[in-house]
C-alpha cells in the first residue's frame, strides 16, 4: 500500500511553511491522489499550500466530482482565479457537478469572455457534442500558404497535444476541411493551403450525440473531429480526451441495462443527488412522508399493547422484553437493507431475479434468530424464574426473537426491491414500512405466545 504524501506534514499554523516546501515538490500526479485520500478540512488546507500554477495543474488534473467538492470548501475569490484559467469545457464539466445556486454566482463572477463561453456550451443539450466540445482549437483562412499556416501554428498559445490538425474556414467561417501540422512541415510553403485540404464532410453538428462525435473519431482515425452549427460554421472540435468520460459512462450504463439495473441505478443516483445537494425541503417532505407512516404504525403497536393490558397486569415480566422483541427486528430489518442497497449499487443482485437473494437473506435470518432466540430464551428463563408458575416466559421470548428475526430479515430485502419496482425511493422509505410491518407482528406474536404458553387471559 503507498503511503499518502501529505499525511506527514504539518498542516497547523507553526508547520505550514515547510508543507508548503514540501508539497511543492510532488508531481501533479501524486498531489491529486494524496488529496483525494485526506480528510476535507486537511484537503482544503494542502491545496492552499500550493503555487499558482501547481494549484491549476492539479485542479485540472482532478475528476469534476473531486472538483466540486474543493470548490465547496473554498472562498469566491481563489475559487474564481482557477476556474477561470480552466478550459471552457472543463468548467461546464465543473459547473454539472455542482448546486445550481452555487453555479450561477460563479458564472456570474467569470470575466465577460469566459462567461460566454461556458454560457455557449451549455446552451446545448446534455452529453450533446456541442456540450462536449473544446473552444481551444486553431483555424486559419483557406486561402493562404502552407507557410503562412505554419507562422499562425508556432505564434498560437496552444498547447502541443491541441495543434496536431488546423481547421480551414471562409471568410464567413464556413468549415472546408483540415490538414495535420505535420503535412504543413513537409510541403512547398508557398503551396496554397487549400489544396492540402482534407475532411471536407468530415465533421459533426454540436447538437449530434457526443457518441456520435467518438465515433466518427474512431471511423477515421482522427486526433480531433470539427464541431459545427446547423449552418456548416466551425464552432469547435472534440477530441478523445473530451468523451472518454463519456464513452466509460455509456458502457457502464450498457453493461447495467443487460444485466436489468441500468434505470434503476440512474434513478437511484438521482435520488441520492436530490436527498443530499438538493434543497432541503425536498428531503423533509420526502422522508416526513415516510416517517408519518412510523408515527401511525406506533400508534397501531401502541394499541394492539392495549388490547393485551391485562396480560401485562398478570404477568408484570412481560414488558420487561418488550423492546428486547421490537429493537432486535429492527436491526436485523436496517441491516438487510443496507446490506441490499450496498448490493444493488455494486451489481451484486439482480432485481429481475430477487428470490435467490431473498432465499439466502431469510435462510441467514432464521439461523440468527435460532442463535440469538435460544440465547434470549435461555437468559430470560434464569432472570425472571417461572412467572405464574409455568417456565415458558423464556420460550415465549425465544420463539418471538426467532420470528422478529426471520421477518426481519425477509422485509429487509423484498421492501425495498417493491419500492424499487413501483418507483419509489427506497432509502429513506424502507424502513419506516419494515419497523411499522415488523413491530405489529412481532408484538402481537409475543403478547399472543405468552398468553398461550403461560395460560394468561389477554
Amino acid at each position: 500500500m503507498r503511503e499518502n504524501a501529505l499525511n506527514n506534514l504539518s498542516l497547523k499554523p507553526r508547520g505550514l511553511e515547510a508543507a508548503k516546501e514540501t508539497a511543492n515538490k510532488l508531481n501533479v500526479k501524486e498531489l491529486v491522489r494524496s488529496l483525494s485520500e485526506i480528510e476535507p478540512k486537511n484537503r482544503v488546507v494542502a491545496f492552499r499550500l500550493l503555487d499558482k500554477n501547481k494549484a491549476i495543474a492539479v485542479f485540472e488534473y482532478m475528476t469534476p466530482d473531486k472538483q466540486a467538492d474543493l470548490i465547496r470548501e473554498m472562498e469566491n475569490p481563489e475559487v474564481m482565479t482557477i476556474i477561470e484559467a480552466l478550459d471552457p469545457d472543463d468548467r461546464v464539466k465543473l459547473f454539472e457537478e455542482l448546486p445550481a445556486q452555487i453555479t450561477k454566482r460563479l458564472i456570474a463572477n467569470l470575466s465577460p469572455k469566459a462567461r460566454s463561453a461556458v454560457n455557449l456550451l451549455l446552451g446545448y443539450p446534455e452529453r450533446s457534442a456541442g456540450r462536449l466540445m473544446s473552444l481551444r482549437y486553431l483555424a486559419v483562412y483557406n486561402h493562404i500558404t502552407a507557410d503562412a499556416a505554419l507562422t499562425a501554428v508556432r505564434e498560437c498559445n496552444l498547447r502541443d497535444d491541441e495543434l496536431e490538425m488546423v481547421f480551414l474556414i471562409d471568410s464567413e467561417r464556413f468549415y472546408r476541411g483540415f490538414i495535420r501540422t505535420v503535412r504543413l512541415v513537409k510541403v512547398n510553403p508557398e503551396t496554397p493551403i487549400e489544396t492540402l485540404l482534407d475532411g471536407a464532410n468530415i465533421a459533426v453538428r454540436a447538437t449530434d450525440t457526443g457518441m456520435h462525435a467518438a465515433q466518427t473519431l474512431k471511423d477515421f482515425d482522427l486526433p480531433a473531429v470539427p464541431v459545427v452549427d446547423n449552418e456548416g460554421r466551425l464552432l469547435g472540435d472534440i477530441t478523445f480526451d473530451d468523451v472518454i468520460d463519456l464513452i466509460q459512462e455509456e458502457a457502464a450504463e450498457a453493461a447495467l441495462s443487460q444485466a436489468g439495473v441500468g434505470n434503476l441505478l440512474s434513478r437511484d443516483k438521482v435520488w441520492s443527488d436530490r436527498l443530499i445537494k438538493g434543497n432541503a425541503w425536498y428531503s423533509i417532505r420526502l422522508r416526513i412522508l415516510f416517517l408519518i407512516i412510523t408515527l401511525i404504525g406506533g400508534m397501531l403497536v401502541g394499541g394492539l399493547i392495549e388490547q393485551f393490558e391485562e396480560v401485562l397486569e398478570n404477568v408484570v415480566a412481560a414488558a420487561i422484553f418488550i423492546p428486547l422483541v421490537m429493537d432486535m427486528g429492527g436491526n436485523v430489518g436496517t441491516q438487510s437493507t443496507t446490506i441490499f442497497a450496498r448490493g444493488l449499487a455494486w451489481n451484486h443482485i439482480d432485481v429481475n431475479k430477487i428470490a435467490p437473494y431473498l432465499f439466502r437473506e431469510v435462510s441467514i435470518g432464521a439461523i440468527m434468530g435460532v442463535i440469538l432466540g435460544i440465547t434470549a430464551g435461555t437468559i430470560s428463563y434464569f432472570w425472571q424464574g417461572a412467572p405464574n408458575g409455568v417456565p415458558l416466559l423464556g420460550l415465549a421470548v425465544g420463539i418471538s426473537l426467532f420470528c422478529v428475526v426471520t421477518l426481519g430479515s425477509f422485509l429487509g430485502g423484498i421492501i425495498p426491491w417493491i419500492m424499487l419496482k413501483l418507483g419509489f425511493d427506497h432509502g429513506p422509505g424502507a424502513d419506516p414500512f419494515i419497523t411499522t410491518i415488523k413491530d405489529f407482528t412481532g408484538l402481537w406474536l409475543y403478547f399472543s405466545l405468552v398468553t398461550l404458553l403461560l395460560g394468561v387471559e389477554g
